[in-house]
């Protein structure tokens, strides 16, 4: 039976982290596999680990810390994941994006979303940035929806638009941030898939022909809860690997980790521009 977070639970959890805090945070960021480090930067920072905050699904994944950061960054109040949870770790929904709703408890009204993606588009190389402009929501098209059940009216309507999910004008300035700082930045579709499996050579040309450029396991479900509650997104996909849309590489969980570690760097000059700018 699938787990539908009520929002008492929700405002517990958001309890539970609003007690550690000086001050609240303004700006929410979800750090995708490898690139949990830029949450070191955080300055005077809290952390919290998941276990320590009620209802709260626990990282299992290796490249994820598992806790919140919340203190400065550029001269912002932020809340940073170093790790989220996945659907394909066997978490509902509800769960996966209760870190969003927490948020949204605690007044954050501007959410940064990062993954690590696979190349779809043949001319991505590992290392590039992708800024997310549109997805294609191949889970929540199919059935599990994280606005599936019942309907919090407190967070959001019932039917929301998702006409411009990423917020244009954090587009254009992490756009010209990323030019500024001689970043290579591409602007393409996400496409979000269950995983764990990473996808076959068909799979691949599948996504090419339907117009996605790069292909992850995560993001878009925080991504339509945030959209739920009109918070403002930006999400950028850090590319670990090159396209395979012949079957001639393999793909491995370590090669995305070791991407991490080229793409931090640059993913922290373009999110500190931004929150500098904002």
């Amino acid at each position: 039976m699938e787990l539908f977070l009520t929002l008492e639970q929700i405002d517990e959890a958001a309890q539970a982290v609003r007690s550690r805090l000086k001050e609240l945070p303004q700006v929410g960021m979800i750090l995708g596999t490898g690139l949990g480090e830029l949450g070191d930067a955080v300055e005077d920072a809290v952390y919290v680990p998941y276990p320590e905050i009620p209802h709260w699904p626990t990282s299992t994944v290796q490249g994820h810390k598992g806790r919140l950061v919340i203190g400065r960054l550029a001269g912002k109040q932020v809340m940073v994941l170093q790790g989220r949870a996945h659907y394909y770790e066997g978490y509902s929904m509800s769960q996966v994006t209760l870190c969003v709703r927490v948020m949204q408890r605690l007044g954050v009204q501007t959410l940064f979303v990062t993954n690590a993606a696979g190349a779809i588009d043949p001319s991505y190389l590992p290392g590039d940035l992708m800024l997310i402009k549109d997805h294609l929501s191949l889970i929540a098209m199919t059935g599990p929806n994280p606005l599936r059940g019942p309907n919090l009216p407190e967070l959001g309507e019932r039917f929301p638009d998702m006409s411009q999910p990423y917020d244009p004008a954090l587009r254009k300035i992490a756009l010209e941030v990323a030019k500024e700082s001689g970043v290579p930045m591409h602007e393409g579709v996400y496409a979000s898939l269950s995983g764990p499996s990473f996808e076959t050579p068909a799979d691949l040309r599948f996504l090419h022909i339907i117009g996605a450029h790069a292909v992850g396991m995560s993001t878009v479900p925080e991504v339509i809860v945030a959209r739920h509650n009109r918070m403002r997104v930006l999400g950028i996909s850090g590319i670990s690997n090159k396209a395979n849309l012949d079957g001639s590489t393999e793909t491995t969980h370590e090669e995305v980790l070791e991407a991490g570690r080229v793409l931090v760097p640059r993913l922290k000059a373009v999110v500190l521009g931004v929150l500098e700018r904002m």
